[in-house]
């Protein structure tokens, strides 16, 4: 193969490498649900678009409640660029799946803008929720729960 043709093959690898590297990527958690949310700027014209697990996201959390917790951040900073949002989510329940989306797209948000960051912050959207049920003791019914006792 000729040497030029060879250079040409190699550079057009390396725009490959780095169209698909102009998504902006983050990680939301809550209880034991992770979310990897990866956010792709798209033409003026188009939607913002949500799917989770390759489902449109109005399908995965069918009640408005949990649709209102994923768009929240989204909302609340009203970002100028349109986006389709890509996300993986995994553990949990459907309500902790919805926060840990919701804190990974606030991540993102809030690294694209040191203004929106203020907001976010301010909103407690970027703080991690660490709350989890408590684990069950030994001796014990529940966590802290203990069997009554009796005098006699």
């Amino acid at each position: 193969m000729p040497i030029k043709k060879i250079e040409r093959e190699k550079e057009s690898k390396r725009e490959k490498i780095t169209q698909k590297e102009k998504y902006h990527e983050a990680v939301g958690r809550r209880k034991s649900s992770t979310a990897r949310v990866r956010m792709l700027p798209v033409a003026e014209k188009s939607q913002n678009h949500i799917t989770i697990n390759s489902i449109d996201f109005e399908k995965y959390f069918r009640t408005n409640i949990l649709q209102a917790i994923v768009k929240e951040a989204i909302k609340l900073v009203k970002p100028k660029i349109k986006f389709n949002i890509s996300v993986l989510v995994k553990g949990g329940g459907i309500s902790s799946q919805a926060q840990a989306v919701r804190h990974g797209i606030a991540r993102i948000l809030s690294k694209l803008n040191d203004d929106d960051k203020k907001r976010l912050k301010k909103a407690e959207l970027l703080k991690r929720d660490s709350r989890a049920k408590e684990r069950r003791k030994f001796g014990l019914k529940k966590a802290r729960k203990a069997a009554q006792w009796s005098k006699r």
